[in-house]
């Protein structure tokens, strides 16, 4: 529920919802967007110590249709997504039924293939596993089929040793994570997460969207070109628009695991289980789950442990990223704070979605966070418009 706030409702950029007392920044900023992003559709919302401070929504539901926002609508929010499946893999350790220091093989013998005999569960979750890329990409059907995808990843040989160096597994991190919790639990990893979280804790976020919430869900397109946005024109540095331009770079060919690219706005792709890239959330429901990865939401507990939250915001992997071609900073499944992926403070743990939506926590202020939208930037880790919002947001005294 939120408590002690006050109404926002601006009529020339259909921004409506309720901020906390002190929190008016956060308002102006996300009203910003709008007006000098050329946002088209989003909502932010943020948590301190488990209560709703932030509940902010504007613009249109669909990136290409006048249908409003409204406070329950949801979206594809594509590598945010990560966040949700790593912390099924860390509950599942949290619980003694996962080892992070057991070869990925002792749950999922067909994995050993081709040199991956050494792959720690542990290298899955820090980016560290090799296996980034696929001799042959999936079309869209094959990698909606979680056994079929599975199997190829199994089969595919390493791009360098597991453990050895790291990489951002784009896509083959949303099989290697599912894969390892059927293994372990018997079950699809969206039903884990419905089960084990969403539903306790009453997300509105699913892996494999039900059918009877279809009209819940907003379509994604591109952000408009023609809009004047200041602040998403940055251009990439020359060796990384080199790599995204090499069909033969490890960067094109991650990006490129299924091809041709899905139609995220087909019912078949939202109903499927991509625990890398297809997540459908709602703002609040990211926000609330990083709020329950770090402290009490609603009286319901926390889900992290101390020893398993330190796991999460642990560094694991730092430096070149052998895919993004810059340094990039990883936990266990989660993004750190950093140059690539500015978060809220430098202990902050959480996820980018390529496009625009970011989710995290930050357990020292107590925080969390999520910005979604259907305008889709091009960028993977450093949007201009939930950067707005979190400069915004580190101005609010805690």
């Amino acid at each position: 529920m939120d408590a002690d706030v006050v109404a926002v409702a601006g009529a020339d950029t259909d921004v409506h919802g309720t901020v906390a007392p002190g929190y008016e920044p956060v308002g102006d900023a996300f009203r910003r967007n709008f007006t000098a992003l050329g946002e088209r559709g989003a909502a932010v919302v943020v948590y301190r110590d488990g209560r709703r401070v932030v509940n902010l929504w504007g613009g249109t539901r669909d990136v290409d249709g006048p249908a409003p926002w409204e406070p329950g609508t949801a979206q594809i929010v594509r590598s945010a997504t990560k966040g949700v499946a790593a912390a099924a893999l860390l509950l599942l350790h949290q619980r003694g039924r996962l080892d992070l220091d057991a070869p990925v093989g002792e749950y999922w013998p067909e994995f050993k293939a081709r040199g991956k005999e050494r792959a720690l569960v542990r290298h899955v979750l820090a980016h560290r596993a090799g296996v980034p890329v696929l001799d042959r990409p999936l079309t869209p059907a094959e990698a909606y089929s979680p056994d079929l995808a599975a199997a190829v990843v199994a089969a595919q040989a390493p791009a360098w040793e597991p453990g050895a160096d790291h990489g951002y597994h784009a896509h083959t991190f949303g099989w290697l994570t599912g894969e390892l919790v059927r293994r372990v639990t018997g079950r699809a990893i969206g039903d884990w997460i419905a089960d084990e979280v969403a539903g306790p804790l009453g997300l509105d976020l699913w892996l494999g969207l039900p059918d009877a919430l279809a009209s819940r869900v907003g379509r994604l397109g591109p952000l408009p070109a023609d809009t004047g946005r200041r602040g998403l024109r940055a251009r990439p540095k020359p060796e990384v628009a080199a790599a995204y331009a090499d069909p033969a770079s490890l960067t094109r060919r991650a990006f490129a695991v299924i091809d041709p690219a899905p139609d995220e706005n087909d019912p078949a792709h939202r109903a499927a289980a991509l625990p890398a890239s297809n997540g459908i959330a709602t703002a609040d429901g990211l926000a609330r789950f990083y709020a329950a990865l770090i402290g009490d939401v609603d009286g319901g507990g926390r889900l992290f442990a101390p020893p398993t939250l330190a796991l999460a915001r642990g560094e694991a992997s730092a430096g070149p990223d052998r895919v993004l071609v810059t340094r990039t900073r990883f936990g266990l499944g989660y993004m750190l704070h950093g140059p690539a992926a500015p978060l809220l403070s430098p202990g902050s743990f959480g996820h980018p979605g390529r496009g625009g939506t970011l989710a995290l926590a930050d357990p020292e202020s107590g925080l969390s966070f999520a910005y979604v939208t259907n305008a889709m930037a091009k960028g993977i880790t450093a949007d201009a418009r939930p950067q707005a919002v979190l400069r915004a947001l580190r101005t609010v005294p805690v």
